[in-house]
Protein backbone atom coordinates (compact mmCIF):
# COMPACT_ATOMS: atom_id res chain seq x y z
CA UNK A 1 0.00 0.00 0.00
CA UNK A 2 1.59 3.09 -0.91
CA UNK A 3 0.85 6.44 1.03
CA UNK A 4 0.84 9.92 -0.07
CA UNK A 5 0.97 13.20 1.21
CA UNK A 6 -2.08 13.99 -1.26
CA UNK A 7 -3.98 12.22 -3.88
CA UNK A 8 -5.55 14.23 -6.39
CA UNK A 9 -8.19 12.25 -8.58
CA UNK A 10 -8.56 13.39 -11.82
CA UNK A 11 -5.76 15.31 -14.52
CA UNK A 12 -7.76 18.02 -15.68
CA UNK A 13 -6.47 21.32 -15.60
CA UNK A 14 -7.33 21.39 -12.20
CA UNK A 15 -5.87 18.13 -10.99
CA UNK A 16 -2.93 18.40 -13.01
CA UNK A 17 -2.08 22.02 -12.38
CA UNK A 18 -2.70 21.06 -7.98
CA UNK A 19 -0.87 17.78 -8.55
CA UNK A 20 2.17 19.75 -9.97
CA UNK A 21 2.49 22.25 -7.30
CA UNK A 22 1.79 19.77 -4.45
CA UNK A 23 4.79 18.22 -5.66
CA UNK A 24 6.91 21.86 -5.89
CA UNK A 25 5.94 22.39 -2.41
CA UNK A 26 7.49 19.06 -1.33
CA UNK A 27 4.29 16.98 -0.77
CA UNK A 28 4.91 13.53 -1.82
CA UNK A 29 1.63 13.44 -4.67
CA UNK A 30 -0.15 10.90 -6.83
CA UNK A 31 -2.96 11.77 -9.36
CA UNK A 32 -5.41 9.10 -10.83
CA UNK A 33 -6.55 9.38 -13.95
CA UNK A 34 -8.62 6.61 -15.82
CA UNK A 35 -8.36 8.13 -19.23
CA UNK A 36 -5.90 6.83 -21.46
CA UNK A 37 -4.18 9.95 -21.22
CA UNK A 38 -3.63 13.23 -18.84
CA UNK A 39 -5.28 16.78 -19.13
CA UNK A 40 -8.80 15.65 -18.81
CA UNK A 41 -11.99 17.12 -20.73
CA UNK A 42 -10.11 20.17 -21.69
CA UNK A 43 -6.93 18.50 -23.21
CA UNK A 44 -8.82 15.40 -24.72
CA UNK A 45 -12.15 16.56 -25.91
CA UNK A 46 -13.38 20.10 -24.71
CA UNK A 47 -11.06 23.50 -25.03
CA UNK A 48 -7.55 22.18 -26.87
CA UNK A 49 -9.34 20.51 -29.70
CA UNK A 50 -12.01 23.29 -30.24
CA UNK A 51 -9.17 25.92 -30.49
CA UNK A 52 -7.53 23.46 -33.34
CA UNK A 53 -11.08 23.43 -35.35
CA UNK A 54 -11.54 26.75 -34.84
CA UNK A 55 -8.28 27.95 -35.56
CA UNK A 56 -8.18 25.79 -39.03
CA UNK A 57 -12.08 26.98 -39.73
CA UNK A 58 -10.86 30.53 -39.40
CA UNK A 59 -7.79 30.38 -42.14
CA UNK A 60 -10.29 28.73 -44.69
CA UNK A 61 -12.73 31.31 -43.71
CA UNK A 62 -9.79 33.97 -44.58
CA UNK A 63 -8.75 32.37 -47.31
CA UNK A 64 -12.71 32.64 -49.05
CA UNK A 65 -13.14 36.22 -47.88
CA UNK A 66 -10.23 38.15 -47.59
CA UNK A 67 -7.15 36.69 -49.23
CA UNK A 68 -8.15 37.99 -52.49
CA UNK A 69 -8.39 41.89 -51.44
CA UNK A 70 -5.06 41.47 -50.17
CA UNK A 71 -3.83 40.25 -53.78
CA UNK A 72 -3.23 36.86 -52.74
CA UNK A 73 -5.22 35.85 -55.47
CA UNK A 74 -5.96 31.75 -56.39
CA UNK A 75 -8.23 29.05 -55.80
CA UNK A 76 -9.72 28.49 -52.18
CA UNK A 77 -8.42 25.70 -50.71
CA UNK A 78 -10.84 22.89 -50.38
CA UNK A 79 -11.56 21.12 -46.94
CA UNK A 80 -9.99 17.62 -46.42
CA UNK A 81 -12.24 16.75 -43.08
CA UNK A 82 -9.61 13.72 -42.44
CA UNK A 83 -6.59 15.71 -42.56
CA UNK A 84 -8.52 18.37 -40.35
CA UNK A 85 -8.80 16.33 -37.36
CA UNK A 86 -6.08 14.61 -37.97
CA UNK A 87 -4.43 17.65 -37.49
CA UNK A 88 -6.10 18.33 -34.20
CA UNK A 89 -5.77 15.32 -32.72
CA UNK A 90 -1.68 15.98 -33.11
CA UNK A 91 -1.98 18.72 -30.91
CA UNK A 92 -4.18 17.18 -28.22
CA UNK A 93 -1.29 14.42 -28.36
CA UNK A 94 1.16 16.77 -28.10
CA UNK A 95 -0.15 18.64 -24.93
CA UNK A 96 -1.31 15.32 -23.26
CA UNK A 97 2.46 14.06 -23.50
CA UNK A 98 3.66 17.62 -22.42
CA UNK A 99 2.03 16.64 -18.65
CA UNK A 100 3.43 13.29 -18.74
CA UNK A 101 6.62 14.95 -18.77
CA UNK A 102 5.92 17.43 -16.50
CA UNK A 103 4.25 14.56 -13.69
CA UNK A 104 8.13 13.05 -14.29
CA UNK A 105 10.24 16.37 -13.93
CA UNK A 106 7.87 16.87 -10.98
CA UNK A 107 8.16 13.63 -9.91
CA UNK A 108 4.19 13.16 -8.87
CA UNK A 109 2.80 9.26 -9.70
CA UNK A 110 -0.28 8.81 -12.16
CA UNK A 111 -2.48 6.07 -11.12
CA UNK A 112 -3.85 4.86 -13.87
CA UNK A 113 -7.52 4.04 -13.25
CA UNK A 114 -10.78 5.01 -11.45
CA UNK A 115 -10.69 6.12 -8.08
CA UNK A 116 -13.28 5.78 -5.49
CA UNK A 117 -13.25 7.34 -2.22
CA UNK A 118 -13.94 3.65 0.54
CA UNK A 119 -13.06 6.03 4.01
CA UNK A 120 -11.07 9.48 4.26
CA UNK A 121 -7.20 9.11 4.08
CA UNK A 122 -8.00 6.15 1.41
CA UNK A 123 -7.92 6.35 -2.68
CA UNK A 124 -8.92 2.98 -3.96
CA UNK A 125 -7.51 2.79 -7.93
CA UNK A 126 -8.80 -0.60 -9.54
CA UNK A 127 -7.81 -3.40 -6.49
CA UNK A 128 -5.43 -0.99 -4.76
CA UNK A 129 -6.04 0.87 -2.05
CA UNK A 130 -3.34 3.52 -1.24
CA UNK A 131 -3.48 6.04 1.54
CA UNK A 132 -3.48 9.92 1.58
CA UNK A 133 -3.16 12.41 4.29
CA UNK A 134 -5.31 14.57 2.15
CA UNK A 135 -7.24 13.93 -0.98
CA UNK A 136 -8.67 16.56 -3.44
CA UNK A 137 -11.49 15.92 -5.75
CA UNK A 138 -11.02 17.66 -9.27
CA UNK A 139 -13.42 14.88 -11.67
CA UNK A 140 -14.54 18.23 -13.34
CA UNK A 141 -17.35 17.74 -15.26
CA UNK A 142 -19.93 16.26 -18.02
CA UNK A 143 -22.08 17.59 -20.65
CA UNK A 144 -25.66 18.13 -19.53
CA UNK A 145 -28.88 17.21 -21.83
CA UNK A 146 -32.74 17.92 -21.76
CA UNK A 147 -35.38 15.59 -21.10
CA UNK A 148 -36.43 14.07 -24.93
CA UNK A 149 -32.94 14.49 -25.82
CA UNK A 150 -31.20 10.99 -26.45
CA UNK A 151 -27.51 11.38 -26.89
CA UNK A 152 -25.61 9.22 -28.88
CA UNK A 153 -22.52 10.85 -30.10
CA UNK A 154 -23.25 10.16 -33.62
CA UNK A 155 -26.28 11.93 -34.65
CA UNK A 156 -27.44 13.82 -31.47
CA UNK A 157 -24.08 14.83 -29.83
CA UNK A 158 -22.50 16.52 -26.94
CA UNK A 159 -19.31 18.72 -27.46
CA UNK A 160 -17.33 15.28 -27.46
CA UNK A 161 -19.03 13.55 -30.40
CA UNK A 162 -19.11 17.06 -32.33
CA UNK A 163 -15.08 17.22 -32.66
CA UNK A 164 -15.22 13.80 -33.98
CA UNK A 165 -18.14 13.61 -36.65
CA UNK A 166 -17.19 11.60 -39.83
CA UNK A 167 -18.08 14.41 -41.88
CA UNK A 168 -19.33 17.63 -41.98
CA UNK A 169 -23.19 17.94 -41.48
CA UNK A 170 -24.83 20.36 -44.54
CA UNK A 171 -27.77 21.13 -42.04
CA UNK A 172 -26.58 21.34 -38.07
CA UNK A 173 -28.91 22.38 -34.86
CA UNK A 174 -27.18 23.69 -31.75
CA UNK A 175 -29.87 23.57 -29.11
CA UNK A 176 -28.03 26.39 -26.36
CA UNK A 177 -26.46 29.68 -27.38
CA UNK A 178 -23.44 29.71 -24.88
CA UNK A 179 -19.87 29.18 -24.85
CA UNK A 180 -19.63 25.92 -26.33
CA UNK A 181 -22.45 25.53 -28.84
CA UNK A 182 -21.43 29.39 -30.46
CA UNK A 183 -17.81 27.84 -30.66
CA UNK A 184 -18.48 24.85 -31.92
CA UNK A 185 -21.19 26.52 -34.53
CA UNK A 186 -19.01 29.03 -36.04
CA UNK A 187 -16.60 25.83 -36.72
CA UNK A 188 -18.80 23.78 -38.88
CA UNK A 189 -20.84 26.96 -40.39
CA UNK A 190 -17.87 27.80 -41.79
CA UNK A 191 -16.79 24.67 -43.16
CA UNK A 192 -20.35 24.69 -44.87
CA UNK A 193 -22.73 23.64 -42.62
CA UNK A 194 -26.41 25.87 -42.23
CA UNK A 195 -26.33 25.91 -38.73
CA UNK A 196 -29.25 26.87 -36.28
CA UNK A 197 -29.23 28.10 -33.12
CA UNK A 198 -31.96 27.40 -30.32
CA UNK A 199 -31.51 28.80 -27.39
CA UNK A 200 -34.48 28.76 -24.49
CA UNK A 201 -33.38 32.25 -23.14
CA UNK A 202 -34.01 35.61 -25.23
CA UNK A 203 -30.52 36.38 -25.43
CA UNK A 204 -27.74 34.87 -26.17
CA UNK A 205 -24.69 34.23 -24.09
CA UNK A 206 -26.56 34.32 -20.33
CA UNK A 207 -25.09 36.63 -17.75
CA UNK A 208 -22.60 38.57 -20.42
CA UNK A 209 -23.29 42.21 -20.90
CA UNK A 210 -25.75 43.09 -22.11
CA UNK A 211 -24.55 45.38 -24.98
CA UNK A 212 -21.99 42.68 -26.18
CA UNK A 213 -24.43 40.10 -26.29
CA UNK A 214 -26.45 41.90 -28.87
CA UNK A 215 -23.66 42.99 -31.50
CA UNK A 216 -22.38 39.59 -31.15
CA UNK A 217 -25.48 38.06 -32.03
CA UNK A 218 -25.34 40.64 -34.62
CA UNK A 219 -21.78 39.57 -35.85
CA UNK A 220 -22.29 35.38 -35.73
CA UNK A 221 -26.02 36.00 -38.13
CA UNK A 222 -23.70 37.80 -40.54
CA UNK A 223 -21.38 35.44 -40.65
CA UNK A 224 -24.59 32.76 -41.64
CA UNK A 225 -25.80 31.37 -38.36
CA UNK A 226 -29.62 31.40 -37.98
CA UNK A 227 -31.12 32.02 -34.24
CA UNK A 228 -34.37 31.38 -33.04
CA UNK A 229 -34.75 32.62 -29.45
CA UNK A 230 -37.45 31.68 -26.60
CA UNK A 231 -37.42 28.56 -27.45
CA UNK A 232 -38.24 25.31 -25.43
CA UNK A 233 -36.76 22.15 -27.29
CA UNK A 234 -39.61 19.28 -26.61
CA UNK A 235 -37.57 16.35 -27.94
CA UNK A 236 -35.17 15.13 -30.54
CA UNK A 237 -36.23 12.32 -32.82
CA UNK A 238 -32.95 10.55 -33.91
CA UNK A 239 -32.92 8.49 -37.32
CA UNK A 240 -30.14 6.72 -38.60
CA UNK A 241 -28.95 9.76 -40.14
CA UNK A 242 -31.61 11.88 -39.79
CA UNK A 243 -32.99 14.20 -36.63
CA UNK A 244 -36.10 16.00 -36.20
CA UNK A 245 -35.93 18.81 -33.51
CA UNK A 246 -39.06 19.60 -31.64
CA UNK A 247 -39.71 22.80 -30.19
CA UNK A 248 -42.38 25.41 -28.60
CA UNK A 249 -41.77 28.84 -28.49
CA UNK A 250 -42.65 30.68 -25.35
CA UNK A 251 -44.37 33.80 -26.11
CA UNK A 252 -46.98 32.05 -28.44
CA UNK A 253 -46.52 28.43 -27.46
CA UNK A 254 -45.84 27.64 -31.33
CA UNK A 255 -44.75 23.82 -31.95
CA UNK A 256 -41.84 23.46 -34.69
CA UNK A 257 -40.11 20.97 -36.36
CA UNK A 258 -36.25 21.38 -37.36
CA UNK A 259 -34.49 18.75 -39.77
CA UNK A 260 -30.70 18.20 -39.38
CA UNK A 261 -28.29 16.17 -40.03
CA UNK A 262 -26.64 16.42 -36.38
CA UNK A 263 -27.74 17.78 -33.50
CA UNK A 264 -25.38 19.51 -31.15
CA UNK A 265 -26.79 19.23 -27.44
CA UNK A 266 -24.90 22.62 -25.90
CA UNK A 267 -26.93 22.62 -22.77
CA UNK A 268 -24.32 23.43 -19.94
CA UNK A 269 -22.24 21.08 -17.90
CA UNK A 270 -22.57 19.40 -14.75
CA UNK A 271 -20.65 18.20 -12.11
CA UNK A 272 -19.11 14.61 -12.75
CA UNK A 273 -18.97 12.81 -9.38
CA UNK A 274 -20.38 9.48 -10.09
CA UNK A 275 -18.46 6.46 -8.35
CA UNK A 276 -16.58 8.07 -6.09
CA UNK A 277 -18.61 7.08 -3.07
CA UNK A 278 -19.25 10.99 -1.73
CA UNK A 279 -22.68 9.76 -0.09
CA UNK A 280 -21.08 6.85 2.40
CA UNK A 281 -18.46 9.37 3.21
CA UNK A 282 -20.91 11.80 4.30
CA UNK A 283 -19.39 14.42 1.70
CA UNK A 284 -22.01 17.46 1.49
CA UNK A 285 -23.13 18.25 -1.93
CA UNK A 286 -25.66 21.26 -3.46
CA UNK A 287 -28.89 20.84 -4.78
CA UNK A 288 -27.45 21.07 -8.23
CA UNK A 289 -24.70 18.60 -7.22
CA UNK A 290 -21.70 20.57 -6.41
CA UNK A 291 -19.49 19.49 -3.55
CA UNK A 292 -19.80 22.14 -0.90
CA UNK A 293 -16.85 23.62 0.38
CA UNK A 294 -15.21 26.15 3.06
CA UNK A 295 -12.97 29.44 1.84
CA UNK A 296 -9.86 26.52 1.89
CA UNK A 297 -11.62 24.40 -0.33
CA UNK A 298 -11.61 21.77 1.93
CA UNK A 299 -15.40 19.76 2.14
CA UNK A 300 -17.30 18.83 4.95
CA UNK A 301 -15.21 15.67 5.52
CA UNK A 302 -11.33 16.51 7.30
CA UNK A 303 -9.00 15.86 4.54
CA UNK A 304 -10.79 15.84 1.84
CA UNK A 305 -10.46 19.17 -0.50
CA UNK A 306 -12.70 19.45 -4.02
CA UNK A 307 -11.74 21.87 -6.45
CA UNK A 308 -12.45 23.46 -10.09
CA UNK A 309 -16.29 22.40 -12.14
CA UNK A 310 -16.94 19.38 -9.14
CA UNK A 311 -17.69 22.67 -6.57
CA UNK A 312 -19.08 26.20 -7.38
CA UNK A 313 -18.13 28.72 -9.27
CA UNK A 314 -17.65 29.36 -13.25
CA UNK A 315 -16.73 26.01 -15.10
CA UNK A 316 -13.69 27.76 -16.56
CA UNK A 317 -10.13 25.60 -16.86
CA UNK A 318 -8.13 29.11 -15.58
CA UNK A 319 -10.59 28.48 -12.30
CA UNK A 320 -9.80 24.74 -11.94
CA UNK A 321 -5.72 25.67 -12.49
CA UNK A 322 -6.36 28.85 -9.48
CA UNK A 323 -8.01 26.39 -6.91
CA UNK A 324 -5.80 23.92 -7.62
CA UNK A 325 -2.61 26.31 -6.96
CA UNK A 326 -4.27 27.93 -3.53
CA UNK A 327 -5.60 24.40 -2.29
CA UNK A 328 -1.75 23.20 -2.86
CA UNK A 329 -0.58 25.86 -1.24
CA UNK A 330 -2.90 25.35 2.02
CA UNK A 331 -1.96 21.77 2.44
CA UNK A 332 2.08 23.11 1.92
CA UNK A 333 1.01 25.30 5.13
CA UNK A 334 1.19 28.62 2.90
CA UNK A 335 -1.80 30.98 2.13
CA UNK A 336 -3.52 30.22 -0.81
CA UNK A 337 -5.63 32.61 -2.51
CA UNK A 338 -8.09 32.84 -5.45
CA UNK A 339 -9.68 35.98 -6.82
CA UNK A 340 -12.80 35.44 -7.80
CA UNK A 341 -14.04 38.95 -8.71
CA UNK A 342 -11.02 38.90 -11.23
CA UNK A 343 -11.65 35.69 -13.63
CA UNK A 344 -11.48 36.11 -16.85
CA UNK A 345 -14.22 34.48 -19.46
CA UNK A 346 -13.24 34.09 -23.29
CA UNK A 347 -15.47 32.67 -26.03
CA UNK A 348 -12.72 31.22 -28.54
CA UNK A 349 -15.10 32.66 -32.07
CA UNK A 350 -14.25 35.53 -34.70
CA UNK A 351 -14.07 38.47 -33.87
CA UNK A 352 -13.21 36.47 -29.74
CA UNK A 353 -15.25 37.87 -26.91
CA UNK A 354 -13.44 38.52 -23.60
CA UNK A 355 -14.89 39.60 -20.02
CA UNK A 356 -13.72 40.11 -16.39
CA UNK A 357 -15.61 41.29 -13.47
CA UNK A 358 -19.20 43.32 -13.52
CA UNK A 359 -21.38 44.02 -16.19
CA UNK A 360 -23.21 46.83 -16.54
CA UNK A 361 -26.78 45.29 -15.54
CA UNK A 362 -25.22 44.08 -12.47
CA UNK A 363 -24.24 47.21 -11.28
CA UNK A 364 -27.46 49.00 -12.02
CA UNK A 365 -28.97 46.30 -9.84
CA UNK A 366 -26.76 47.11 -6.96
CA UNK A 367 -27.19 50.81 -7.41
CA UNK A 368 -24.13 51.37 -7.82
CA UNK A 369 -22.86 54.52 -9.70
CA UNK A 370 -20.32 54.13 -12.80
CA UNK A 371 -18.96 55.24 -16.27
CA UNK A 372 -18.56 54.02 -19.37
CA UNK A 373 -15.32 54.47 -21.07
CA UNK A 374 -15.71 52.69 -24.82
CA UNK A 375 -13.76 52.38 -28.09
CA UNK A 376 -14.64 51.12 -31.40
CA UNK A 377 -11.77 48.88 -33.40
CA UNK A 378 -12.76 51.15 -36.31
CA UNK A 379 -10.45 53.64 -35.01
CA UNK A 380 -8.10 51.11 -34.37
CA UNK A 381 -5.34 50.90 -37.18
CA UNK A 382 -4.09 47.50 -36.92
CA UNK A 383 -7.48 45.88 -36.55
CA UNK A 384 -8.72 47.89 -39.96
CA UNK A 385 -5.66 46.58 -41.46
CA UNK A 386 -6.68 43.06 -41.43
CA UNK A 387 -10.31 43.35 -41.64
CA UNK A 388 -10.56 42.83 -37.85
CA UNK A 389 -12.59 46.63 -37.38
CA UNK A 390 -15.87 45.17 -35.71
CA UNK A 391 -16.29 45.13 -32.11
CA UNK A 392 -15.37 47.42 -29.42
CA UNK A 393 -13.62 47.69 -25.75
CA UNK A 394 -15.41 48.56 -22.96
CA UNK A 395 -14.72 49.76 -19.30
CA UNK A 396 -16.57 49.92 -16.70
CA UNK A 397 -14.75 52.45 -14.03
CA UNK A 398 -16.44 53.42 -10.23
CA UNK A 399 -17.85 57.18 -11.09
CA UNK A 400 -16.14 58.66 -8.14
CA UNK A 401 -12.47 56.63 -7.67
CA UNK A 402 -12.45 55.51 -11.19
CA UNK A 403 -11.59 52.32 -9.87
CA UNK A 404 -11.88 49.87 -12.85
CA UNK A 405 -14.81 47.24 -11.89
CA UNK A 406 -15.33 45.05 -15.62
CA UNK A 407 -14.47 45.13 -18.81
CA UNK A 408 -16.17 43.63 -22.09
CA UNK A 409 -14.53 43.54 -25.42
CA UNK A 410 -15.58 41.66 -28.88
CA UNK A 411 -12.93 42.03 -31.21
CA UNK A 412 -9.59 40.56 -32.55
CA UNK A 413 -7.39 38.83 -29.66
CA UNK A 414 -10.15 40.11 -26.95
CA UNK A 415 -9.02 36.72 -25.01
CA UNK A 416 -5.55 38.64 -24.81
CA UNK A 417 -6.60 41.53 -24.42
CA UNK A 418 -8.51 41.42 -21.05
CA UNK A 419 -5.60 40.07 -19.02
CA UNK A 420 -4.17 43.57 -18.80
CA UNK A 421 -7.24 44.53 -17.10
CA UNK A 422 -7.24 41.81 -15.02
CA UNK A 423 -3.87 42.48 -13.84
CA UNK A 424 -5.20 46.15 -13.48
CA UNK A 425 -8.22 45.01 -11.33
CA UNK A 426 -6.01 42.96 -9.69
CA UNK A 427 -3.39 46.16 -8.23
CA UNK A 428 -6.94 48.24 -7.64
CA UNK A 429 -5.80 50.40 -10.57
CA UNK A 430 -8.09 53.49 -12.00
CA UNK A 431 -8.80 53.81 -15.69
CA UNK A 432 -7.08 56.71 -15.58
CA UNK A 433 -3.75 54.27 -14.75
CA UNK A 434 -4.53 51.99 -17.70
CA UNK A 435 -5.08 55.17 -19.81
CA UNK A 436 -1.40 57.02 -18.68
CA UNK A 437 0.58 53.79 -19.85
CA UNK A 438 2.21 53.83 -22.81
CA UNK A 439 0.87 51.00 -25.51
CA UNK A 440 2.74 50.44 -28.74
CA UNK A 441 1.64 51.44 -32.01
CA UNK A 442 0.26 49.74 -33.68
CA UNK A 443 -1.41 47.46 -31.53
CA UNK A 444 -4.72 45.90 -31.00
CA UNK A 445 -3.99 46.93 -27.07
CA UNK A 446 -4.17 50.45 -28.14
CA UNK A 447 -7.85 50.08 -28.40
CA UNK A 448 -7.96 49.22 -24.64
CA UNK A 449 -6.15 52.14 -23.36
CA UNK A 450 -8.65 54.58 -25.81
CA UNK A 451 -11.61 53.01 -24.20
CA UNK A 452 -9.74 53.82 -20.15
CA UNK A 453 -9.20 57.32 -21.80
CA UNK A 454 -12.94 57.33 -22.64
CA UNK A 455 -13.89 57.20 -18.85
CA UNK A 456 -11.87 60.63 -18.52
CA UNK A 457 -11.30 63.17 -20.81
CA UNK A 458 -12.29 61.22 -23.95
CA UNK A 459 -10.59 58.97 -26.68
CA UNK A 460 -8.22 60.15 -29.09
CA UNK A 461 -8.98 58.70 -31.82
CA UNK A 462 -12.76 58.37 -31.60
Amino acid sequence: MAQYDVIIIGSGPGGYVSAIRCAQLGLKTACVEGRETLGGTCLNVGCIPSKALLHASHMLHEAEHNFAKMGLKGKSPSVDWKQMLAYKDDVIGQNTKGIEFLFKKNKVDWLKGWGSIPEAGKVKVGDVVHEAKNIIIATGSESSSLPGVEVDEKVVVTSTGALELGKVPKKMVVIGAGVIGLELGSVYSRLGSEVTVVEFLDAITPGMDGEVQKTFQRMLKKQGLKFVMGAAVQSVEAMKTKAKVHYKLRKNDTDTTLDADVVLVATGRKPYTDGLGLEGLGVTLSKRGQIETDDHWQTSVKGIYAIGDAIDGPMLAHKAEDEGMACAEVLAGKHGHVNYGVIPGVIYTHPEVSNVGATEESLKEQGRKYKVGKFSFMGNGRAKAVFAGDGFVKILADAETDRILGAHIIGPAAGDLIHEICVAMEFGASAQDLALTCHAHPTYSEAVREAALACGDGAIHA
